[in-house]
């Protein structure tokens, strides 16, 4: 297994949302608090990025637009990669500022999933929404901290999501149709004595789940029943979110913070804010899906 930093000199503030587009042959990732949507080859080269002049949470590759659903402070808007604009499309928290759109991700029908989450990260107050192909936006679930950890199975029956803080992964049976998700039940409980708490997550092609614990470094893998199947340390601690990509699907991709988005989150070493790209694990990733609206 090899570590290697592909991006040592960007150091984004808050490096999150690692996203292979396998058509384009590319990584796209974003710095939330700088407000920027970054692109670079396997290599960490042909480094592109697009300015959003506002925090980005996340975002999804569209399939027939050159561009991407970007969830900002303000709200849902188009982003267009050959011009760089902006159109809004929706905000669902307006009157809620205290509040912001966070992690998302794109469902095996290329629906957008996205979560909010609350500033202070104290209280309960974010939402899960989706944005549908159609445009419209439903509210899926409601009383969450931060949002983060959305990933679906390789068959895309099976939702994951992680409140930050509230130590639990949880998984739900999700129906292609417009239905709410249900069945909600505890994947696995975190262990946060170490000061770590999960925050982005993916999917392999066997089907197990790979966390990232933000704070303590470290990349868990767990197994399709919830059980721990192996644990990666990684170099810096404030690891924040993880994909698979590469032409073959097997290069694990792991983005980090170089500043804490609160005083009392710890510190990190030099590489803090790289872009890690890891090899020689043995494992596929799924191939994501682009947004179909």
């Amino acid at each position: 297994m090899v570590y290697v930093a592909l991006q040592v000199l960007l150091c984004p503030r808050l490096g999150e949302v690692p996203t292979w587009d396998p058509v384009r042959q590319r990584l796209f990732w974003v710095d939330i608090f700088d407000g920027r949507l970054f692109s670079c080859d396997e290599q960490g080269k042909d480094l592109k990025a697009w300015e959003t002049l506002q925090k980005i949470g996340s975002y999804a590759l569209r399939e027939n637009h050159n561009g991407a659903i970007v969830a900002l402070e303000n709200g849902l808007h188009s982003l267009d990669f050959d011009t760089g604009d902006l159109d809004f499309i929706y905000h669902p928290e307006p009157d809620m500022p205290f509040n912001r759109l966070n992690d998302g991700g794109v469902d095996r029908q290329g629906r957008f999933v996205f979560g909010s989450m609350n500033r202070m990260e104290e209280d309960k107050t974010a939402s899960l929404y989706r944005l549908n192909t159609d445009m419209t936006v439903q509210k899926l679930e409601e009383n969450i901290n931060t949002s983060n950890g959305i990933c679906w199975n390789p068959k895309g029956d099976k939702f994951y999501f992680t409140d930050t803080w509230q130590g639990e992964i949880w998984s739900y049976d999700y129906a292609s149709s417009d239905t709410a998700l249900t069945n909600k039940q505890i994947f696995s409980k975190i262990d946060t004595q170490d000061g770590g708490s999960a925050d982005g997550s993916t999917v392999d092609s066997e089907g197990y789940v790979w966390s990232a614990k933000v704070y303590s470094g470290q990349l868990v893998r767990y197994a399709p029943d919830g059980t721990i199947d192996r644990i990666i340390k990684m170099p810096v601690k404030k690891v924040t979110s993880l994909a698979f990509g590469g032409k073959n699907l097997d290069v694990l991709f792991v983005t980090s913070m170089s500043q804490p988005p609160l005083p009392r989150f710890p510190g990190d070493n030099q590489l803090r804010g790289s872009v890690f790209a890891i090899y020689g694990l043995g494992i596929q990733g799924v191939a994501e899906t682009y947004f179909k609206g």
